[in-house]
């Protein structure tokens, strides 16, 4: 080989590149040098790969700075890949500090194979990589707002809900532009990480005798850490980080298959799935009950130290004023299902008796006959029922698990004013409207209600006021409260505004809901409210519990009497050491505190 192939052959090696089929090959002699002033660069590929070349062998100092740069940036994406943790939390400098052995294994594979099952070998490892690093961010992201990993069975639909959560907060060219720019950097990260994969096996083979020394050094290493426990920084040395989070995968996978066909039988099952409609809620009839879930409202809202003092300080001013009406309340808690967000899953915890954690429990559970709560009273013919969903703005074919005969979704309650971020109205124009459409009208039967408010939505920006009741019209007066309302983007990343907020936006909630009830109710009512779940982790904090507060509030004694055996709180802030249920115990309890005889249904 002459001297000139041989240095264009060392050079090409430098970048860890395979050289060229030597029919492509190009003599230097037959390479243009630079282009002159106004002149195009190459056109061809072969052309353009030429024209580089001779770059390199022109500015070799250049070559080799851009080539280890490249490498560098290989092995650092990689490895952070591979030691990557699945929790905002974790992300600390003591988690790369360490020696993942799939890297050490990876490198045994490299040398081992010949060229081209090593290259094919290679890119699929890095877009293996790369997947796995996607769904640490999913996790992170997953961990952050619903106190959960992702689940690769089960969640790709709430990415949809992700999306529409941005449009309804942020707009529509928000959503699009996540949405193009989430799509575009998953695909860029595949690529690039098989890219780097190959790079890295391309420099392994260059000398195949120093990387084996190495390896085999690394893995004596990494052998003898694992062995005797050695950490840095409180970090064992020894990582497995990828191989654990594809056995998490792979487990999560296969709990959520075995979960699925253990629930649809367990769905089968039904304390009062027989009890005759007349031995249904007999202490209730005659009484208007109102079930209301309020958007977030978790036990963070009564005892963080930042948010707590003005929520308080509203639960004891409306318990007196609701006191003067006439009205007692006791109140406790109860775990919810869910965190931080998919709210359906906490609404028909409550109302099934069944514990409804991920959407394929949701979905078994919407095409079964398992008797939800709200049903129970219309199977009675005792009552008629409704339900007033603000938040729903498409066909919603629950209504017909839930037994409801009238639902009153975004667009039939007649509201004209704008649109608080997610929160399609404030709450107290949708109790106005309620009681409009609803409450107000006389009837045959007593109502029973469920009615979910949602202006304690997250990103608790811009924050509806109240206004006085006779004012409110069709919405519009919210029109400048809105516009001088904050803007969401502020309190995307701002954890103490986020909290001040959130506080705020229960107290606007929960002021709403008593002052209807003052305003509106009678000696008849009964009124049950509870959250549906806590505030993501930015606001409730990290390893915060799930539990959310519950009340009951009557004029009658009789009710409040029938749950003295519960040991709730007296008014309408619980205890902190008030007993805790799990949210798919209501249920039962609720139906049996109020007369039910339960009569099994089994599969």
């Amino acid at each position: 080989m002459s001297a000139e192939a041989t240095a264009a052959t060392e050079a090409t090696e430098a970048t860890g590149d395979d050289a060229l089929p030597e029919e492509d090959a190009v003599s230097d002699e037959a390479v243009p040098g630079e282009p002159a002033p106004g002149e195009k660069p190459p056109g061809t590929l072969k052309a353009r790969l030429a024209h580089w070349r001779s770059w390199r062998s022109r500015h070799p100092a250049a070559a080799r700075a851009l080539s280890w740069t490249t490498t560098a940036l290989a092995a650092g994406l990689v490895f952070g890949a591979l030691v990557l943790p699945n929790t905002l939390g974790a992300l600390q400098y003591n988690r790369f500090t360490r020696l993942p052995a799939e890297a050490i294994v990876g490198a045994v594979v490299v040398l081992a194979l010949p060229r081209r099952p090593r290259v094919v070998v290679a890119a699929l490892s890095g877009t293996l990589l790369g997947a796995l690093t996607v769904l640490n961010l999913l996790d992170i992201g997953f961990y952050e707002y619903l106190g959960r990993g992702f689940n690769l069975v089960l969640d790709w639909g709430l990415l949809d809900d992700a999306q529409a959560y941005v449009e309804d907060s942020m707009g529509s060219a928000t959503a699009i532009g996540a949405t193009v720019g989430a799509v575009a950097l998953v695909a860029l990260l595949l690529v690039v990480m098989a890219l780097a994969t190959v790079r890295l096996s391309n420099l392994l083979v260059r000398d195949t005798r120093t990387a084996t020394r190495a390896t085999l050094i690394a893995g004596t290493v990494w052998i003898t850490c694992s062995s005797l426990g050695l950490q840095v920084n409180g970090m064992p040395i020894a990582s497995d980080r990828a191989g654990y989070a594809l056995k998490i995968q792979a487990r999560r996978v296969q709990d959520t298959l075995r979960d699925e066909a253990a629930f649809a039988k367990e769905a089968k099952t039904d304390t009062f799935g027989n009890t005759p409609a007349g031995e249904l809620l007999p202490d209730l009839r005659g009484k208007d009950v109102i079930f209301t879930f309020i958007e977030s409202y978790g036990r963070s809202a009564l005892e963080d130290p930042e948010i707590a003092p003005g929520v308080d300080q509203t639960l004891d001013a409306s318990s007196e004023a609701l006191e003067k009406a006439g009205y007692r309340a006791k109140s406790g808690w109860m775990t919810s299902a869910t965190y931080g967000g998919s709210s359906w899953l906490g609404h028909s915890t409550t109302m099934s008796g069944l514990w409804i954690d991920n959407q394929q429990r949701y979905r078994t559970v919407m095409s079964s006959d398992h008797l939800s709560l709200t049903k129970a009273f219309g199977k009675t013919g005792a009552w008629d029922t409704v339900g007033v969903m603000p938040g729903v703005q498409k066909g919603w074919p629950e209504q017909e698990y839930y037994g409801l005969d009238k639902v009153y979704n975004a667009f039939q309650l007649g509201y004209k004013g704008p649109k608080f971020s997610w929160s399609t109205m404030p709450d107290q124009y949708t109790l106005e409207a309620f009681q409009r459409l609803v409450h107000g009208k006389k009837r045959d039967k007593p109502l029973m209600s469920e009615i979910i408010l949602t202006s304690s939505h997250q990103p608790w920006a811009p924050i509806p006021k109240l206004v006085d009741w006779d004012e409110l019209g069709d919405g519009s007066v919210f029109g400048p409260i809105q516009k001088a309302g904050v803007d969401p983007s502020e309190l995307l990343t701002n954890s103490t505004r986020s909290k001040e907020e959130y506080g705020k936006s229960i107290q606007y909630s929960v002021t709403s809901l008593t002052q209807w009830l003052e305003r509106y109710g009678t000696d008849d009512t009964v009124l049950v409210f509870l959250g549906d779940h806590q505030p993501i982790a930015r606001v409730s904090g990290a390893g915060a519990s799930r539990d959310v507060p519950v009340s009951i509030v009557a004029k009658d004694p009789k009710v409040l009497d029938k749950i003295a055996a519960w040991n709730w709180t007296d008014g309408l802030k619980p205890a902190k050491d008030a007993p805790v249920w799990k949210m798919s115990s209501f249920r039962d309890r609720f139906l049996t505190a109020y007369g039910s005889t339960p009569r099994p249904s089994k599969d």
